[in-house]
């Protein structure tokens, strides 16, 4: 496995590896219309341009990717998602850790996972993150927000 900068000629692959692997998410929550679930191609685009957007690739196929941006000192990673049939082999962790070395200039690095997503919030936790923050979206869907201190 390899990881490597995404480039917008990688955004239609990598959209359908992230609807694909956040159909767990809305099956959890029963909402179908989260945003990784429907974003658009363009929109995807967008985040390859303005943001810093990884690729795990194996055998000439993404099989992850993770993204993150640097907001006044503090690296905002979001949509971290593996392929269903590698996740729990590592792929997640080394996502995690080379966009932090990526962001080692950040003094903070911030995320955040659904209540109900134990797998992610584990791995995060795993890696060092701890809960700050709570936010309720609705009535199914609390949003818990993890910080880890750069070291």
């Amino acid at each position: 496995m390899t990881i490597t900068r995404a480039e917008v000629s990688d955004a239609e692959e990598l959209l359908q590896l992230q609807i694909l692997s956040y159909q767990s998410e809305g099956e959890r929550y029963g909402d179908y219309t989260i945003p990784p679930l429907v974003q658009t191609l363009d929109e995807m685009r967008e985040d390859l341009e303005r943001q810093v957007v990884l690729k795990a690739v194996s055998e000439g196929s993404i099989i992850g990717s993770v993204r993150a941006y640097d907001q006044d000192g503090s690296c905002k990673i979001g949509k971290l998602f593996v392929h269903p049939a590698r996740q729990g082999k590592g792929t997640g962790t080394a996502l995690m850790k080379e966009i932090e070395r990526i962001f080692d200039n950040c003094a903070r690095y911030e995320l955040f996972a659904g209540e109900k997503s134990t797998d992610n919030i584990r791995l995060y936790t795993s890696l060092g993150y701890r809960p700050f923050r709570k936010d309720s979206l609705a009535e199914h869907l609390t949003l818990v927000y993890l910080e880890k201190e750069r070291v």
